[in-house]
């Protein structure tokens, strides 16, 4: 269509200009220049209507993309979402920070196996659980499930001794802080920052001094004196290990039951994660924590480790134990550290 409608416009211009050329020529005196006026705005004009049904050609051009695209956005508006939650609050003042998962399963719509089978574990108020495995062995799906991002095809999992199905969606959200493997920083100050982890069902801000025992027990006072130094986009004025112990500290802040970390270590240097862990279990001893690691010098001191592989528990206990008993954990652990270095690691 433009090709043709190039060459219309064209032609038509060509057509003025040769009508009015013979018009000037013929004519005599003054009347020459009113002529050669008068063909000017004709061809104006002339050009104006053309572009009109230019631009109306366009728009039947985009009208079926429009289409499409409302299209797609009425079926993920219309979309109704597979999780509902209830809207009586929970009351339950014991076993806060408990965690415990009944035979529970999970599979993908349209997957043929189980993405986790039978997954039966305990986590008591202040403990610290931490979850090996292969990659896909399922241990983002455990969390995802605890989270209650999905729901479990088969089985229970209770928070408090609540089934999480029952509780509402605020009041679920309030009791985790979890920490992804990649930080998540947004332009702003350090304070507006941690201020985001400040929980649904509290007023105002997080006080000052709550952030910096959050700072604190993340390692991140040496770089954050002032809690208003500016953070850039994405925290691109921050190193790797700096945006993830940021992070931390404002899973932290919140003072939730439950802390998830997944693979929120991998950043951090074995110093700041020595430390991190020591001043985790010393500042929160009654918050339950779940850690998520690829690093064997990360879980060693864990009071409970699942090993997962294919989507199944192959292994539960200590460190001690499962190195001296689990094949799949012994292959993890001796691809990283020799028997001399796990042997003073325990003994540390």
């Amino acid at each position: 269509m433009n090709p043709g409608m190039s060459l219309i416009s064209n032609g038509l211009t060509l057509a003025v200009y040769a009508v009015g050329a013979g018009l000037i020529l013929a004519a005599t005196g003054s009347a020459k220049l009113s002529l050669f006026s008068d063909m000017i705005v004709f061809s104006s004009y002339a050009m104006q209507v053309i572009m009109a049904f230019l631009m109306l050609s366009i728009i039947f051009v985009i009208i079926p993309r429009v289409s499409v695209s409302i299209a797609r956005l009425n079926e993920v508006l219309d979309i109704t979402p597979s999780i509902t939650y209830s809207n009586a609050p929970v009351s339950n003042d014991t076993k806060k920070g408990s965690i415990e998962f009944q035979n529970v399963s999970f599979k993908f719509n349209g997957a043929e196996d189980n993405s986790i089978q039978n997954i039966n574990f305990t986590s008591k108020p202040g403990s610290t659980t931490s979850i090996v495995g292969s990659t896909g062995s399922g241990k983002s799906t455990v969390l995802n499930l605890m989270t209650r991002r999905f729901d479990a095809t088969k089985g229970k999992i209770l928070i408090d001794g609540v089934d999480i199905r029952e509780y509402p969606e605020d009041q679920l959200n309030d009791k985790f802080g979890y920490i992804p493997q990649k930080a998540v920083l947004f332009s702003g100050t350090i304070r507006s920052n941690l201020d985001f982890g400040t929980s649904t069902n509290k007023t105002g801000s997080i006080s000052d001094n709550d952030l910096r025992s959050a700072l604190s027990v993340a390692q991140a006072t040496d770089f954050t004196q002032n809690l208003d130094d500016p953070v850039a986009q994405n925290g691109d004025n921050f190193s790797g290990g700096q945006k993830q112990r940021l992070a931390i500290a404002r899973a932290i802040a919140r003072k939730p039951e439950i802390l998830i970390f997944d693979d929120s270590f991998s950043a951090l240097d074995y110093e700041n994660d020595a430390k991190l862990r020591k001043a985790l279990s010393k500042k929160t001893p009654t918050t339950t924590k779940i850690i998520v690691a690829q690093r064997i010098s990360t879980i060693l001191s864990a009071d409970q480790i699942i090993v997962l592989n294919e989507g199944k528990v192959v292994g539960m206990g200590t460190h001690q134990e499962l190195l001296n008993s689990n094949k799949t954990y012994q292959e993890i652990a001796y691809s990283q550290l020799s028997k001399k270095e796990l042997t003073n690691n325990e003994t540390k």
